[in-house]
């Protein structure tokens, strides 16, 4: 049997060969790890660990506490639940305690889970049976509405219902922007995970595209399409456009525009093509966050900056700004 380790050993000319042969068969009964990093999340992290126990086929929930001062710590501990773990990171950062968390997991399957996000119920069912579909998929995924700091729905992606998004060979476009958005809405083989080497502990921003690409290009990803998690959108949000700017999420698409692994998997001549699509991506990205907080004025500049980089691109940018307005 070829791992997800022999892949990586592979030259880059042999690997996208391999990857797309990868058997990694579904056990039935694959129980799936869910690893919650958490640093001053007293508010909300009793709902989000409810949230995980309550899944089918759950084996645990690994909360990494990353040096919280509020009642984080006191509000884990009171869960009576043996699938329930704490660990301590000291600080070190949202990838080293999902690293930490998933180093300690012990199931087949891992999902990345915000302290202040929640799964909706039968979330892991969904994508357990999207996973037995798709053997040879190292992510299975699928996708969110947003809620407000208060739970209350904002989003209104149920209004998608028809929308796919790339299974299969998605490197290409994963490279070109990062469309699984939120870890809550994906399951990872802990296998190919660990192979790829986690999460970059160097990026603050953005870390989890470039993990996702690196495993884009050792296997193949599956698409399961129903909304699996409820994504809050508050003030606290690191990606919130109050507090970053396009330029804060760069070095990420440096990042993985230099990344060996992945560069050996894009077909030779694309890469400075699917940077361009990147950078328009997040700065999009960026413009729908400021819509979303009714910040107008930073969209418009946003857009302004899309329209310079790529004339051709801004109609489509100002259509997805415009839809973030009403939560789509």
């Amino acid at each position: 049997m070829i791992t997800a380790e022999d892949v990586l050993e592979l030259p880059g000319a042999s690997r996208a060969a391999a990857a797309a042969r990868l058997p990694l068969p579904v056990n039935p009964g694959a129980l799936v790890s869910v690893v919650i990093p958490a640093k001053n999340a007293a508010v909300y992290v009793g709902e989000t660990i409810a949230s995980a126990l309550a899944q089918g086929d759950v084996a645990e929930v690994i909360v990494v506490d990353d040096g919280s001062s509020d009642d984080t710590v006191a509000i884990v501990r009171a869960v009576r639940d043996p699938r329930l773990r704490l660990i301590h990171n000291e600080s070190a950062g949202v990838s080293a305690a999902r690293n930490l968390g998933a180093r300690h997991a012990s199931g087949e399957w891992l999902l990345f889970l915000d302290a202040d996000d929640r799964l909706r119920p039968g979330a892991v069912t969904a994508l357990l049976a999207a996973a037995r579909a798709a053997p040879r998929a190292v992510l299975v995924y699928g996708d969110y509405n947003t809620i407000d700091s208060e739970g209350r729905q904002i989003g209104r992606r149920d209004l998608l219902k028809r929308r796919r998004k790339p299974s299969g060979d998605v490197l290409a476009r994963l490279a070109a922007g990062n469309f699984i958005v939120n870890g809550g809405i994906a399951l990872a083989r802990a296998e190919a995970f660990r192979a790829i080497g986690g999460f970059d502990t160097s990026l603050r921003y953005c870390e989890d595209w470039h993990c996702w690409c690196r495993l884009a290009a050792i296997g193949e990803f599956e698409f399961a399409p129903k909304l699996l998690l409820d994504y809050r959108l508050h003030t606290a949000n690191t990606m919130n456009a109050a507090v970053r700017t396009p330029k804060d999420f760069f070095p990420a698409i440096a990042r993985v525009f230099d990344d060996g692994l992945i560069l050996a998997r894009l077909t030779q001549g694309t890469a400075a093509g699917l940077r361009r699509a990147a950078e328009i991506h997040l700065v999009t990205y960026s413009a729908m966050q400021a819509v979303r907080f009714g910040r107008y004025r930073q969209a418009l500049g946003y857009l302004a900056m899309i329209g310079r980089r790529s004339p051709k691109s801004l109609p489509r940018a100002a259509a997805r700004t415009a839809l973030a307005r009403f939560g789509i």
